[in-house]
C-alpha cells in the first residue's frame, strides 16, 4: 500500500504540475503561449506518461473521482478509497505550492491571480452559470470514466488504455476550459484553490461534489454495458 500511494502522489503531483503548470507559466505568454488548445493537451499528456510510469503500481487513478468511479464498478477496494483520496490531495497539494514558489518569482510579482483554478460566475473563464458548470463537471467526469473502464477491460486491446485516457482528458478541457476551467478532479482543484485569489475556495464544493457525482454515475453506466458485472 505505501509503494501504491506513493505512486498516487507522484501521478498526481505531475498532473497538477504538468497541466496547470502549463496554464499558468505558459498559455498567457504574448505571441508564444500556449493557449487552451495547448493546455488541454498538457493535461491529457500527464495522465498518458505517469499511466505508462506509475499504472502498473498503483492503477494509475490521480484522481478522487476516478477512485471512486472503480469502486463502484467493482474494479476498486472500497477499503482502499480514503487513503487514495488523502495521497492524491497531498500529490495535488504540494504541486500547487511548488508552482506558487515559481510563480512568485517574476521580477514583477503581485499575486497569482486565479492560478489556473476551477469556478463559476465571474470565476468561469466565460461567465458560465453554477447549473452549467454543474451539468458540464457531472456529464465529462461520468464520461471519462466509461472511457477508462473501457480501454481498461479485457475486451479491449491491451496496452494503449493510457493513449485512450490521455487523449480523453484532452477532449475534455477542450470542451469545457471555457466553461469552468475544467476539473472533473477534486484533488487538482483543491491544490490550486489553495494558493489561488478570488473566490476558488468558496467554490471549491461544487469541484468535490460534481466530478465525484459523475465518477460514480460513469461508474453504473459502465457496470450497465458490461457483461462481466
Amino acid at each position: 500500500m505505501t509503494n501504491r500511494l506513493l505512486a498516487e502522489f507522484v501521478g498526481t503531483f505531475w498532473l497538477v504540475f504538468g497541466g496547470c503548470g502549463s496554464a499558468v507559466l505558459a498559455a498567457g505568454v504574448p505571441d508564444v503561449g500556449i493557449g487552451w488548445l495547448g493546455v488541454s493537451l498538457a493535461f491529457g499528456l500527464t495522465v498518458l506518461t505517469m499511466a505508462y510510469a506509475v499504472g502498473g503500481i498503483s492503477g494509475g487513478h490521480f484522481n478522487p473521482a476516478v477512485t471512486l468511479g472503480l469502486t463502484v464498478a467493482g474494479r476498486f477496494e472500497f477499503r482502499d478509497l480514503p487513503p487514495y483520496w488523502i495521497a492524491q490531495t497531498l500529490g495535488a497539494i504540494a504541486a500547487a505550492a511548488v508552482l506558487y514558489v515559481i510563480v512568485s518569482g517574476q521580477p514583477d510579482f503581485a499575486g497569482v491571480g486565479g492560478f489556473a483554478s476551477n469556478g463559476y460566475g465571474a470565476a468561469s473563464p466565460q461567465g458560465y452559470s453554477l447549473l452549467a458548470a454543474a451539468i458540464i463537471e457531472v456529464l465529462l467526469t461520468a464520461v471519462f470514466l466509461v472511457i477508462i473502464l473501457g480501454a481498461t477491460s479485457d475486451k479491449a486491446p491491451a496496452g494503449f488504455a493510457p493513449i485512450a485516457i490521455g487523449l480523453g482528458l484532452t477532449l475534455i478541457h477542450l470542451i469545457s476550459i471555457p466553461v469552468t476551467n475544467t476539473s472533473v478532479n477534486p484533488a487538482r482543484s483543491t491544490g490550486v484553490a489553495l494558493f489561488a485569489d478570488g473566490p476558488a475556495l468558496e467554490q471549491l464544493w461544487l469541484f468535490w461534489v460534481a466530478p465525484l457525482v459523475g465518477g460514480a454515475l460513469g461508474g453504473l453506466i459502465w457496470g450497465t454495458m458490461d457483461d462481466d458485472l
